[in-house]
């Protein structure tokens, strides 16, 4: 009997000190609101809409200790709908993000799987639309930092963070006998120092949505079809902010080319490849820890061929913390174009029939 209580409790001791190296996590954010658009398909519009000011989700996050500084690790996130309860990223289980991967404290992270591109990771904090809602983010999110897709088939590796700097780099695989068909690849870098923040990144695909098994899936990618229609497409950015106490300042370009596009967003019709140049100037101010004013201006260049125009839009916001989880937010979006383009506020279902767009929205984000 003494034998077999000392064994019971030398497992029960190996067991807390498995479970004591092991650690998995369930997190999430519900956010929801109402929409109101001036202008969709020349009708004004109320909507429930879920995802404002982050997209609703849920995901499991874990790490295992394997010793030396090392640890496996892992992430498996959900997206939905919080008004219908629908599935998120073309009805994807773990449609967000997906991966599994091995960091070490002094050599880096490596992961593998569904994941977000370089160029997301480091530039897409710097932009306005990471304080105000989706509506915020650049025309037709041409640069893909409103995450209008994520990249299949991934491995990205990461290095440690070195006195405020860190970089990574990702290549994500075609799963196909054509190798270079439907691939992607992406670099970028941070630098952090006290009120300073940096980012920068490329992101480079080709012939992506050309199927749903690589690594740009055709069922969770862009909607407009003289988007979807192009060959190629490049992204590139660089931004940074600056806190001056209470304010922050930011400045951020990005860039775009979608190669051999056909179809065009320009009246009359324009043929070629399509070029997006966005200027973005921010402006922050925290009237308290729980109250926080946003501002951003944006322009946008674009061509194709002969044919040039631009998006002239502005977004302003408060946003009231009632807890360190639960926040309520009030967002007005204006955009006006040139005269051969219809105005078209992204994350909104359609384009304007006019020049100009209006949308407000109102709404709770609860973090879980």
């Amino acid at each position: 009997m003494k034998k077999s209580l000392i064994a019971l409790a030398a497992l029960g001791a190996f067991c807390g000190v498995a479970h004591a190296q092991s650690s998995a996590t369930l997190y999430g954010i519900v956010d929801s609101g109402i929409t109101y658009t001036n202008s969709l398909k020349g009708h004004s519009a109320w909507q429930a809409t879920s995802g404002n000011e982050q997209g609703s989700r849920w995901g499991i996050i874990g790490s295992e200790d394997l010793g030396g500084g090392s640890r496996a690790i892992f992430r498996l996130e959900n997206g939905f709908n919080v008004e219908t309860g629908a599935l998120g990223q073309g009805s994807r289980e773990f449609g967000r993000q997906a991966y599994v991967g091995l960091t070490n404290n002094g050599f880096g992270t490596v992961t593998m799987g569904r994941q977000y591109n370089s160029f997301q990771d480091y530039v897409a904090p710097l932009q306005i639309s990471s304080t105000l809602t989706q509506y915020s983010t650049h025309p037709l999110d041409n640069d893909n930092l409103n995450n209008t897709f994520r990249t299949d088939n991934s491995v990205k590796y990461a290095t440690p963070v070195f006195v405020g700097f860190q970089a990574d780099a990702m290549y994500a695989f075609s799963n196909s006998t054509n190798f270079a068909a439907n691939r992607s690849w992406s670099v970028g870098a941070s630098y952090a120092n006290g009120p300073m923040h940096l980012g920068a990144g490329y992101a480079r695909l080709s012939t992506p949505a050309l199927d749903t098994t690589g690594a740009i899936p055709s069922d969770n990618y862009y909607s407009p079809t003289y988007l979807k229609s192009a060959t190629g497409m490049q992204t590139w950015g660089v931004g940074g902010t600056y806190d001056f106490g209470a304010a922050t300042l930011g400045l951020l370009y990005t860039g775009s080319l979608f190669s051999a596009a056909t179809g065009t967003p320009f009246t009359p019709s324009a043929k070629g490849s399509l070029h997006f140049n966005n200027y973005e100037g921010s402006f922050r101010y925290k009237f308290t820890p729980a109250l926080m004013f946003a501002l951003g201006e944006t322009y946008t260049e674009l061509t194709q061929g002969t044919a040039s125009g631009h998006y002239l839009q502005t977004s302003a916001g408060m946003q009231y913390f009632l807890s360190k989880r639960t926040d309520v937010y009030v967002n007005a979006i204006y955009q006006k174009t040139s005269r051969n383009l219809n105005a078209w506020i992204d994350g909104i279902g359609s384009a304007s029939t006019t020049s100009t767009q209006v949308s407000g929205v109102v709404g709770i984000r609860h973090k879980f």
